[in-house]
């Protein structure tokens, strides 16, 4: 889980800008962020700007402009920077314009929680989540969660080959979230996956509208479900022994507003699961682009009780599920590394150009599970480092040595159109990751 949600940069097929330009000399002003092209394989395009500079003016598909940090050295700073606040109040008329895709009452409503708030309301809300995501919390919880990935492997093709989002990847992180927050199985079972894409937005005119303010009504509604079940079950000696109960025993004692109460369960459901889907999904890519790498991995886990967990460090910073940052504006206008950026233009950083620098990672194209330090920015960095962290880590080590060391042969999907380099990227903005992923295997053990 990161500290994200709502991803306002997203726009409707119509919108969408033209292909990046990865041949032409001289980057455009400014830079398209979309297509497939770019979805694909956005490192070539990252290397370029890295090149021209640390800071540079993008576009996209909604339309919206921003400024696109990506140098190491530069993200780093720009995570940390005091000058930047969160807060969408900051933002300005035309980004306002744009960006606001979220309809009322929803967003007033969906949108109050942790990544759009500065100090000190985000220190008093993040200060009511962290505990439950701890690395003892995580590390306690991993016999459960390896029960869980067993789980859904049983229930794979004995062999031949799978979709291993369909069958692994879109269940496995949701059932972990339930167990880590407290949400009661009679709800748990009730949440639609569907419910995930009101983080991609879609603006007032496009034909999906009606769809996705319908996925907006139902979330709302489940949300509310899981409130009143918690406030109804609630351990009459303290606060609740879970997270969901602590923070609705945090808004009935006047800590949390109901909006804010609402818009933090909306963040732990989406927030928590998705990009841990879409991250298995990318690691999985990267291992079978690179077999020597998936087999050094799969043949070593007994020998080397430390690779693994190396080896999720090397393939977060690889290729990162959370690709690029939401919005951060300056108060008033500034310098950034040489640019002048207007007062309430949104400031974006990219977490995957960050960790392909070879400034700060020599050969940052290669995997190598060796690698040290391994400072990677794929959780973000500073007061809006992802609470979760731990327990997505746990999560990742458990899905990869389950699936690498129960399905014997694991290789690319040989059939038509099912290869590697036929796979669709996900079109969301701000994240990485395929909705299919199939894989071929001898057995499953």
């Amino acid at each position: 889980m990161t500290d994200t949600v709502h991803d306002p940069t997203a726009g409707s097929p119509a919108d969408e800008a033209p292909r990046c330009p990865f041949g032409h000399d001289r980057l455009p002003d400014p830079v398209p962020l979309s297509g497939p092209e770019y979805k694909t394989d956005p490192y070539p395009l990252y290397r370029r700007m890295r090149e021209a500079g640390p800071v540079h003016r993008v576009k996209f598909p909604s339309g919206i402009a921003a400024w696109l940090v990506t140098g190491y050295k530069a993200a780093h700073e720009t995570l940390n920077d005091p000058r930047l606040g969160k807060n969408h109040a900051l933002g300005n008329d035309n980004w306002r314009s744009l960006a606001s895709i979220m309809p009322e009452p929803q967003h007033s409503q969906l949108q109050a929680h942790l990544l759009h708030q500065d100090a000190p309301k985000h220190t008093r809300m993040r200060r009511l989540v962290v505990d439950a995501f701890t690395p003892r919390r995580a590390e306690a919880l991993r016999p459960r969660i390896q029960e869980l990935a067993d789980a859904l492997v049983d229930d794979l093709p004995a062999g031949g080959g799978a979709d291993l989002v369909a069958g692994f990847a879109a269940h496995f992180p949701f059932r972990v979230l339930a167990e880590a927050i407290g949400l009661p199985p009679e709800l748990a079972v009730r949440f639609d996956r569907d419910w995930g894409k009101v983080v991609q937005p879609v603006g007032p005119l496009d034909p999906g509208r009606p769809a996705y303010e319908g996925r907006l009504r139902g979330l709302q509604t489940y949300i509310a479900d899981v409130v009143a079940h918690k406030r109804a079950h609630r351990d009459p000696a303290g606060a609740g022994g879970d997270l969901l109960g602590r923070l609705v025993a945090a808004c009935d004692a006047g800590e949390l507003s109901p909006e804010e109460l609402g818009s933090m369960v909306f963040q732990l459901l989406v927030a928590g699961q998705e990009p841990v889907t879409n991250q298995i999904t990318t690691m999985l890519i990267t291992l079978l682009r690179h077999p020597d790498r998936l087999a050094r991995l799969r043949d070593g886990l007994a020998a080397d009780p430390g690779l693994l967990a190396r080896a999720v460090e090397e393939l977060l910073r690889h290729d990162a599920a959370f690709e690029l940052t939401t919005w951060r504006f300056f108060a008033e206008d500034s310098d950034l590394f040489g640019t002048s950026v207007p007062a309430g233009d949104s400031v974006i950083v990219s977490l995957c150009a960050a960790n392909r620098d070879d400034a700060q990672f020599p050969e940052a194209d290669a995997v190598d599970f060796d690698r040290s330090p391994n400072a990677h920015l794929a959780f973000g960095h500073g007061v809006h480092y992802c609470p979760g962290a731990a327990l997505a880590r746990v999560e990742l080590q458990v899905a990869l040595g389950t699936l690498l060391t129960r399905l014997t042969g694991l290789r690319p999907s040989e059939r038509q159109g099912e290869e590697l380099d036929a796979l669709a990227w996900v079109p969301a903005v701000l994240a990485r990751g395929v909705n299919r992923l199939p894989v071929a295997y001898d057995r499953r053990i």
